[in-house]
C-alpha cells in the first residue's frame, strides 16, 4: 500500500511538473480585424495546419457542422448592422459554423457562443444559414486561413482557405444612408467650418456618381476656404470637370494639380493627373 501511495505521489508530481511547461499551441488563436464600410468586423479563430493529412472530407468533414477552425468555435462580431450575401444580420457577436460538401459550403451564424467546437451545436440557435460555392484551387494553403479581400466603399469578401479548399461570402454595410444623412446635415443644411468637409462631400458624390455640378460647387468652396490650394482637391476638381465633359477646364485643373503635387513631393498624384490628361486627349 505504501509503495502504491508513493507511486501515486510520484505520478502527481510528474504531471504537475509537466503542467508548468509552456508549450506553443498546435492551432494558434488568431484575430482578424477589418473595417467594412462603417462596420468594424472581427473574427477570432484557431488555425490548424494540414501536416500531411487530407483536409477535404477529413479535417473539414463533409455534411457535418464544423467549428470553422480548431478548438473553440470561431467567433465573428459586427459593430453595426450588415448583410452577409444579402442576408440581414444585426450588430452583435456570433459563432461562425460551416458545413461543407465538395461543391458547396453552408455558412451558419449561431447566437450561442458558449459551446466548445461544434459539441452541443443546435440548429435552434441559428440566426442565419446560406450556401456558397466551394472552389478547389491548385494553390496549397498549409494552415487554415481567413482573410478579407475585394474591398469596396461598402463591402468586402471574407475568405476561408485550407489546403485546396476555398469558400467565401460577402459582407456589406449600409454606408450610403449614413453618409448621405451626414452630408445633408453638415453641408446641405449648414455651412461647414472645416473646408475639408466640402471636399469629403464632393468626393463621395463623385464616387457614387451623384450630382457632379453640386459636387464641383463644393470643391470650389473647399478651395476658396483653404489658405492654400491642395493638389488632391484640385485633382478631384479635374475629375469632376472631366465627367461633366468640360475637357479643356479638366486638363487645366489636372496640370495645376501636377504643379502642386510636384511641389508637395507626391509622385503618385503626378501620375494620376498625367493619366487623366492622357485619357482626355
Amino acid at each position: 500500500m505504501r509503495k502504491t501511495y508513493s507511486t501515486m505521489i510520484a505520478l502527481m508530481l510528474t504531471v504537475s511538473a509537466f503542467a508548468q511547461i509552456k508549450m506553443p499551441p498546435p492551432s494558434p488563436t488568431f484575430e482578424l480585424k477589418g473595417t467594412v464600410g462603417l462596420a468594424e468586423v472581427k473574427v477570432v479563430y484557431s488555425r490548424p495546419s494540414a501536416k500531411g493529412r487530407e483536409v477535404a472530407g477529413n479535417l473539414i468533414p463533409y455534411n457535418e457542422v464544423w467549428r470553422t477552425g480548431a478548438n473553440a468555435s470561431t467567433k465573428i462580431s459586427f459593430s453595426a448592422d450588415v448583410k452577409l450575401n444579402g442576408n440581414a444580420v444585426p450588430a452583435g457577436d456570433y459563432a461562425l459554423y460551416t458545413m461543407f460538401t465538395e461543391e458547396t459550403a453552408t455558412i451558419i451564424l449561431s447566437k450561442n457562443l458558449t459551446w466548445w467546437g461544434s459539441l452541443g451545436y443546435n440548429a435552434k440557435d441559428d440566426l442565419l444559414r446560406f450556401d456558397v460555392p466551394v472552389k478547389h484551387p491548385s494553390s496549397h494553403y498549409e494552415t487554415f486561413t481567413m482573410s478579407f479581400s475585394d474591398f469596396t466603399m461598402n463591402s468586402a469578401n471574407l475568405n476561408m482557405k485550407w489546403e485546396h479548399t476555398k469558400a467565401m461570402f460577402s459582407i456589406e454595410s449600409d454606408v450610403d444612408a449614413s453618409v448621405m444623412a451626414d452630408i445633408q446635415a453638415q453641408v446641405i443644411d449648414a455651412t461647414p467650418e472645416n473646408p475639408g468637409v466640402y471636399f469629403q462631400a464632393a468626393g463621395y458624390y463623385y464616387e457614387t456618381e451623384r450630382d457632379s455640378k453640386l459636387a464641383l460647387n463644393w470643391v470650389n468652396k473647399a478651395l476658396d476656404a483653404s489658405p492654400e490650394k491642395q493638389y488632391w482637391v484640385v485633382h478631384l476638381k479635374a475629375k469632376l470637370l472631366a465627367r461633366m465633359g468640360m475637357k479643356k477646364d479638366a486638363m487645366a485643373a489636372a496640370k495645376e494639380s501636377i504643379t502642386l503635387a510636384k511641389a508637395g513631393g507626391n509622385p503618385d498624384y503626378v501620375r494620376l493627373n498625367e493619366k487623366l490628361i492622357a485619357d482626355l486627349k
